[in-house]
């Protein structure tokens, strides 16, 4: 039996689950710790886009926390003391472990864990599951959506230059204010990219307003096929396999499309992502998530 664990509070969308799981699962690895999934405490106070746990749908080995492990009874109360503490300690000697701002921190890589670690926050980075990119590629196998539909677009997406366009709408399409969604002008230049260095591509588009996108996007309809019907946060998972059979991708500032370009198996795909700088920050807000070998635009 392990003598240390890490904890890992799984929150957000289902590209920012991820993220907390890979981040959680390195850890414990760099560690020789049991890795424990708390799968409840991330979700319980989201009552704004109610969002759950979608990791079920993933062949991840870890167990998932008890109550005890999930601080409760008095989850809320007992966590806050626990983030106060941490606070007030170096950061290697925290026993409640949390990102300090929003770019890649590298002293999460060298952390020793000893005794119950709790790791709560997104950590966005490909850079904190580097070096075990293959056990993550392991667990991160998502199991396939039996249902015909699902599997004929899978067959279509074998049989030609599949590319995955991701358009992902933060604010509505009609709102006044769209500076955080990314534009058309960069998808425009992201499909002439992939038109010079791919023979003969075939665009599937994923969006969560996918009818919205198409018109946005103004693609050619003989060489688009628009992706809608996985509709809600039960079918993402769906989409995301989609997604990550294609051969190449015009990826959203999105964490969602970025794992499907990330978890993508072929070994020459080209990856289009927004490099785009808005209201003063780049697209994506932070800096460490773009792998170097992604084309940013």
């Amino acid at each position: 039996m392990r003598s240390s664990t890490v904890i890992v509070r799984i929150k957000g969308g289902l590209g920012n689950q991820l993220f907390c799981y890979a981040a959680g699962r390195r850890l414990a690895i760099a560690n020789q710790a049991e890795l424990i999934v708390d799968d409840v405490t991330g979700f319980v106070r989201d009552l704004r886009y109610r969002r759950r746990y979608m990791l079920d749908r993933f062949r991840i080995p870890a167990r998932k926390a008890t109550p005890t492990e999930r601080l409760e009874p008095f989850e809320r109360y007992r966590r806050g003391v626990a983030k106060s503490l941490a606070r007030r300690r170096p950061f290697h000697l925290r026993r409640y472990v949390e990102p300090e701002g929003v770019d890649f921190d590298p002293r999460l890589l060298s952390f020793e864990v000893t005794g119950t670690v709790y790791l709560d926050g997104y950590w966005q980075s490909e850079g904190y599951f580097k070096d075990v990119e293959q056990t993550i590629r392991q667990d991160l196998e998502i199991i396939p959506p039996q249902d015909g539909r699902n599997r004929e677009v899978a067959q279509r997406i074998a049989e030609c230059n599949a590319v995955a366009v991701h358009v992902r709408w933060f604010v509505s399409p009609t709102a006044a204010d769209g500076q955080h969604n990314v534009g058309p002008s960069y998808y425009a230049a992201g499909i002439r990219e992939i038109r010079e260095r791919v023979p003969d591509p075939h665009f599937f588009l994923f969006s969560d307003e996918p009818e919205a996108a198409m018109q946005a996007l103004q693609m050619a309809q003989g060489a688009t096929t628009c992706i809608g019907h996985n509709r809600g946060d039960e079918n993402a998972y769906a989409d995301l396999w989609l997604m990550s059979q294609c051969r190449h991708f015009i990826i959203a500032n999105s964490t969602f499309s970025w794992w499907g370009a990330w978890l993508s198996p072929h070994e020459q795909k080209i990856i289009v992502a927004p490099g785009i700088v808005q209201s003063g920050i780049s697209s994506w807000g932070f800096a460490g998530c773009i792998p170097g070998e992604w084309t940013q635009i």
